[in-house]
Parts: structure tokens; sequence; C-alpha cells
């Protein structure tokens, strides 16, 4: 691809997080050996089917209790990296006190554009609603979350006109969402060597920003970011709540102190962590 727009050297410190981070690629593969231990040992359907593209699958765990508020948790990679496998184990603690899990593959860029992404993501919900009951999971209580590129879908979820799509959705089918490090402003990132591979459009840069949305449904809202991320996630962060704030839509923020961007959702792996105890707290 040829770059049409140069490269902010003050965006792109603040964006990369793996230029930040150097050994975020031994943290991930110690995740995935965690995730893979996991899968060993739980009651879990793994690899369902919601799509026809190879990575539109989604692997669901359960607690073993009837009528368990669900997690479904969308990775990160800012779209273009990471796969549902590394993830399994935050399903681990989640089981252990009563709450079914799913964690969603989707399609990456630049195979697919962001608006195809972002189709997958839609057609993963729905899929978990008409198809929770069979795999003994309630259809009634799904919550979403996502880290980083997940959080941003998050965000887009609960934008979404779930009616307008299939008419007999619910308006109200996610309860509460829970964005963790989201990108909710999609212009920074194309002045950044991350903007590359996502071959953002002018549309897509409007229309898929959340903060330039507004919430579909008021279901509430826990916006999360590590206390030890840079400014801009900050400021992300800031720039959904101050769009999405109005009557009736409860958003809360929770900052989870000394953790950088792979550390807030890399502390899921504990049952005792702040940022889980403070997520349980949030489900519906």
């Amino acid at each position: 691809m040829t770059r049409d727009l140069a490269v902010d050297a003050e965006l792109e410190s603040e964006y990369n997080n793996m230029a930040r981070r150097a050994d975020a690629g031994a943290l991930l593969q110690q995740l995935a050996a965690v995730s893979a231990s996991y899968r060993a040992e739980a009651d879990s359907i793994l690899d369902c089917r919601y799509g026809s593209h190879a990575r539109e699958t989604l692997d669901i765990f359960r607690c073993g209790r009837a009528h368990a508020p669900l997690f479904v948790y969308l990775h990160g990679g800012y779209w273009q990296r990471g796969d549902k496998s590394i993830y399994s184990y935050i399903a681990q603690p989640f089981n252990r006190v009563g709450v079914d899990v799913a964690v969603i593959g989707y399609p990456l860029c630049p195979e697919v554009s962001m608006t195809g992404l972002v189709q997958s993501l839609r057609k993963a919900i729905i899929w978990l609603y008409r198809n929770a009951a069979s795999h003994g999971i309630d259809p009634d209580r799904i919550n979403l979350s996502g880290h980083s590129a997940g959080g941003h879908l998050t965000a887009l979820a609960l934008a979404t006109r779930w009616p307008e799509l299939e008419r007999d959705l619910p308006a109200d089918l996610l309860k509460t969402a829970i964005p963790i490090s989201g990108l909710y402003l999609l212009e920074p990132l194309r002045h950044t060597t991350i903007g590359e591979a996502l071959r953002l459009t002018d549309s897509e840069t409007r229309d898929l920003s959340p903060a330039l949305l507004s919430a579909a449904h008021a279901a509430p809202m826990l916006t999360i970011v590590g206390g030890a991320e840079t400014a801009a996630f900050f400021h992300q962060a800031d720039s959904l709540q101050e769009a999405w704030s109005r009557p009736g839509l409860i958003i809360e923020r929770y900052t989870e102190p000394d953790a950088d961007h792979f550390d807030v959702v890399a502390r899921l792996q504990s049952g005792d962590s702040a940022i889980f105890q403070r997520i349980v707290d949030w489900l519906s």
C-alpha cells in the first residue's frame, strides 16, 4: 500500500504499544500457554462457526451453573494481529465464580476491510444470541467486553441497532458493555504505521469511530483504562465518555492501577485482581 498520510512521530509513540514493551511477545506466549492448558480441562465448545471465513469462529467455556451471566470477550491486536486461542485464560477465573465465557475470533485487516470486520463481529453476537440456549448458556445475559481493538468493537456493538439488522432481535441484546483500553476515534491511527494495514477510508474513519456515534440502547457501560497507559488512551476513553454521556445512560470509568496496555488484560488471569472483581460486579 502506498502511504498517503505521513507518520506523526508523537502519535506513533503514543499508540505503538508493541514498541513500548520489549517483552510483549514473551508475555503473549505465556498467556497462550496458560490458555492451552485451560482448554484441555474446561467444559468448552471450541471453534463454533458463525460465518464462512476461516476465522469466523468462537469458543464457549461453561461454568456449569444454569442461567449464569455470559461474559463475551473480543481480543486486541489493532484489528490486524491476535487470535482467540491466546485468550482462553480469561475464561478460567470467570468460570470459577459462576460466569460463562465466550471468546470471539474474527477476520483481520488487511485481508478484510474494517467494515467487513465489523460485520463479522455483529454476525458473531447474533449467532451467540440465537444459539446460546442450545449450548447451555443464557441468551438474555450477554455482557460484551474487549481489549484495545476489541474495546473499539465493543463500543460499536453498543451503537448497533440490532432490530434493524434482523427484525426479531431485541434492542437490548447486550445487557452491559465493558470496553478495555479501546480505540474510539480512528483518525489518529491513520497517521501511524498501525494504520497501514487498516486502509481506512474517510467514510470508515467517520462511521466506525464510536465517539462520533451514539449508544443505540441504554445498556450500562464500564470503560476501563490501565493506569500506566499513554495519554492517548486516556484521551480515547474521555472522548467516548463525553460523547455518550446523556440522561438515562450509565457510564462509569475504572482505572486499573499501574497497568500498561498489556498488563491491563493480563491481570484477568487472577480472580484476585482488582480489575477482575470490578468486571464481575458489573455483569448483568
